[in-house]
């Protein structure tokens, strides 16, 4: 077997042709491990949103809070159902909320807008979502025009850094007091206001866009979907608070992939391109070389193995710059439109083992590729014909 040494020789002489194919699968594999990391990120944040057992109703037929609507005569039915968890003045644990959308500009970008939600709450929707804590000024008092902004907004939105005051709807103004974080839920890239607010500043005085109810266990939860449910003339649908966010993750993780992987593709095509013109242009050069080992009596399968090798090798080197290049990224915060939502959702870029090591074989199956035929070449070549080259 030829020594390796022999292969990592052969790429230090021809350091620019192998920077710049290591370079190119490199550049694939930084894609390609962004992609899932920005996948993972976008999946791991709307899972982290909401509780197991938590139950979480919409008018049924809607796929989203925008487009549900449910009387206030309801929200009552709903938290005396069964499994409802009561508080320690025997009150039930659930709130109904109004979710919007409205339109603000971004901070240092004149004339560019974004969709934000904006959630219509009370002081039941802390008691139902503890993981909610303020952590910079206070939350909102009740019945007033103050509110409080996700942390993933700060910063990014005009208006909603803390003190600031921005227009829920024209001419109707409100004060940020607190910010707030969610575990790296979803719920940071809201804005939430007093219902009452909301519900005059949007003309919806009698209506809820979903209910939030704390079970008293999760293994509840059938118990209280049947109740719900089971009334007709009610029309709604229950569902765990965390199947309902991991269902919007769905359209928008498609699209995300899809994009990405197609990039992806695109480029590894000029990657391996890349690695088979660098595998001919070592086998042209390599002709004397390669008559000689013939000649010292290693077989066709050895300077096939070797060839192959040394392709897999700057494949691998490549793949390690790409990886270590998607790492880096994982301290940076993504934005997009949720399509359930049709409004900004912050999460970022995250890593996993299995996540890296996928990047990583895909960067050395491209140099596999890439070296085949050049490989294949180099072991038909005769040693006389080669040395006399």
């Amino acid at each position: 077997m030829i020594p390796l040494s022999y292969n990592v020789r052969s790429l230090l002489n021809r350091k620019t042709t192998t920077v710049a194919t290591a370079l190119g699968i490199g550049l694939v594999v930084f894609v390609l491990g962004a992609v899932l990391m920005l996948g993972h990120g976008l999946d791991e944040t709307l899972h982290a949103t909401g509780r197991a057992d938590n139950g979480f109703v919409l008018r049924k037929g809607s796929d989203g809070e925008l487009s549900s609507s449910i009387d206030n005569q309801s929200v009552g039915l709903i938290l005396s159902a069964p499994g409802v968890k009561k508080d320690d003045q025997g009150r039930p644990m659930g709130v109904g909320e109004v979710v919007v959308v409205i339109l603000l500009e971004r901070s240092g970008e004149a004339g560019s807008v974004s969709n934000v939600t904006v959630r219509g709450t009370t002081e039941g929707s802390l008691a139902v979502r503890p993981e909610i804590r303020v952590v910079d000024g206070r939350a909102p008092k009740p019945g007033t025009d103050e509110v409080m902004v996700g942390r993933a907004l700060v910063g990014r939105f005009s208006g909603l850094d803390l003190g600031d005051s921005f227009d829920i709807k024209k001419n109707r103004p409100v004060k940020v007091v607190g910010v707030f974080e969610g575990g790296g839920s979803a719920y940071e890239s809201e804005v939430w206001a007093d219902i009452d607010t909301v519900r005059t500043s949007f003309g919806r005085p009698s209506m809820v866009s979903s209910v939030v109810v704390r079970l008293e266990s999760s293994s509840k939860f059938d118990g209280f979907a049947t109740t719900v449910e089971t009334d007709k003339s009610l029309g709604l649908n229950a569902m765990r608070e965390t199947e309902y966010f991991a269902k919007q993750a769905g359209p928008m993780l498609g699209f995300l992939l899809g994009l990405g992987i197609a990039i992806a593709i695109l480029f590894a095509i000029g990657a391996i391109i890349g690695a088979v013109i660098t595998m001919y242009g070592a086998v042209a050069q390599r002709s004397r070389e390669i008559g000689t080992l013939r000649a010292l009596g290693f077989s066709r399968i050895s300077i096939l193995g070797s060839f192959l090798m040394e392709s897999v090798v700057l494949a691998v080197v490549g793949g390690i710059i790409g990886v270590a290049a998607a790492l880096c990224m994982s301290f940076v915060h993504f934005s997009m439109i949720n399509f359930a939502t049709w409004s900004e959702i912050v999460f970022k870029f995250s890593a996993t083992p299995k996540i890296l090591v996928i990047a990583l074989v895909v960067g050395a199956v491209m140099g596999l590729l890439g070296g085949l035929f050049p490989a294949i070449r180099a072991a038909r070549l005769s040693p006389i014909t080669a040395m006399r080259a």
